[in-house]
């Protein structure tokens, strides 16, 4: 059911303003009985074998001298598979992409060469890390075969070759002479169909699911397949364009909806409400109200708030106060959720067992306007406490966790956003309908 307790429309007259547009977004499913890298260390003695590792090296560097890394999150998450490998005698072959160089050779910077990484890995692996300036070619053929039992070789920016981002055929190729072994460990990809990610598959013997990768599989894809119900995502962000297959997935599998963020005003404007200066998307007014009457007769709870935060600007300088959802006019727009809906939200909460959060409730980068985010991340924390399954995914709302000193007390934070996003509408990841079957 859909529900909005300030909304003083009777279902009739909801239903009379849901949109011109009988288009919704479908999912397909995704197959996740895909081989894992103890299950391709059953099936061979990896010993003295190259093995290329996918991963995601993309780690913020400081903007005063652009090499030193400020935050090894990204590095640290790769050790698992890494250190599995090399246990097993394997020699791992690092490839990753780094920023978005658009097929030009940079040499320092986010768009840059991968050599700020190197003293990282070497510290956290405990063993040397061989750099190449190229990730193929005759030079990079010849450092990969001379490699013996247990060797790291990490190899150049992928996204330094054009070719990388349109699947080039020859860049996988010239990959896949590197190693007859692959594993993909970089789920924050996995959503494309790249040369390091799909492509290289082609050229491999096997391809299997690192640690990371197969985590995330299980938790997101498990969350919304075969969940502990009741079943409850919050889901936010500014556009609801870009949450509307995620929305209408959800609906399928949900027991509760909770909306906040920007997208809510897109809502409220199909229930006619006047939202002020509040942003809005007024060519998907029409499907915010299809997802609305879907909820409905399928009795899912999809929750709006009640009150919100507004301001007469956009910034933490604005004039502010709280508003129920039918008293925003003129210049006011709405930038955050309201304490009435956080306690709505709580209750929401509380009752579930397994709850997904994604996307932040308000304008999380202004302080003024982040208690919204950090509360609901304070709730995720609380019911992990009781024994939920708590899932975050999105920059915003893994920050908003991570800012308020909770990103050890929720059950999985994703490292992927457009990837969970995907996921979460059931799409099927390229990255992970390439490997090789379990």
């Amino acid at each position: 059911m859909f529900s909005l307790a300030a909304s003083t429309l009777s279902r009739t007259s909801r239903r009379s303003m849901y949109g011109l547009s009988s288009r919704l977004f479908h999912a397909s499913s995704v197959d996740l009985a895909k081989l894992n890298v103890e299950g391709l260390a059953e099936k061979v003695n990896l010993e003295g074998q190259n093995v290329l590792v996918r991963v995601d090296l993309n780690v913020p560097l400081s903007k005063e001298d652009e090499v030193t890394v400020t935050d090894d999150t990204r590095l640290r998450a790769i050790v698992p598979t890494t250190k599995f490998l090399l246990d097993k005698g394997a020699n791992v072959i690092l490839c990753s992409h780094f920023g978005r160089p658009k097929g030009q050779i940079i040499e320092k910077g986010k768009n840059g060469r991968l050599t700020p990484v190197v003293p990282h890995l070497k510290e956290l692996l405990g063993k040397d890390v061989i750099k190449v300036d190229d990730c193929i070619g005759a030079e990079v053929e010849a450092a990969a075969s001379k490699l013996s039992k247990g060797e790291v070789l990490l190899l150049e920016n992928t996204r330094f070759h054009a070719g990388e981002t349109k699947n080039d055929e020859t860049l996988a190729s010239g990959l896949g002479k590197l190693a007859d072994y692959f594993i993909m460990d970089a789920f924050g990809t996995a959503h494309r169909a790249h040369s390091s990610t799909e492509g290289v598959t082609k050229h491999m013997k096997m391809s299997a699911a690192g640690y990371l990768l197969d985590k995330e599989l299980k938790f997101l894809k498990g969350a919304v397949d075969s969940p502990v119900r009741p079943l409850c995502a919050i889901v936010g962000g500014a556009k609801v364009s870009t949450k509307i297959p995620v929305i209408e997935s959800l609906i399928d599998k949900c027991d509760t909806i909770l909306l906040g963020g920007g997208m809510i005003f897109t809502f409220y404007k199909a229930l006619g409400y006047d939202i002020g200066k509040s942003i809005v998307e007024n060519d998907i007014v029409g499907l915010a109200g299809e997802l609305m009457k879907k909820a409905e007769e399928k009795g899912v709870k999809l929750i709006l708030p009640t009150d919100v935060v507004v301001a007469d600007k956009y910034n933490n300088s604005a004039n502010s106060a709280v508003a129920k959802v039918d008293e925003i006019s003129g210049e006011w727009m709405g930038l955050d959720i309201g304490p009435e809906t956080l306690d709505t939200f709580a209750k929401e909460i509380e009752k579930s067992n397994t709850i997904v959060f994604n996307g932040p409730m308000g304008v999380f980068e202004l302080s003024n306007f982040a208690k919204g985010t950090i509360t609901v991340a304070e709730l995720m924390a609380k019911a992990t406490e009781r024994g939920a399954i708590t899932i975050v995914g999105g920059g915003d709302s893994v920050a908003a966790v991570n800012q308020a000193g909770l990103g050890d007390k929720v059950s999985h934070i994703s490292t992927g956003g457009g990837a969970s996003l995907e996921l979460l509408e059931g799409k099927e990841l390229p990255g992970v309908a390439a490997l090789t079957e379990a």
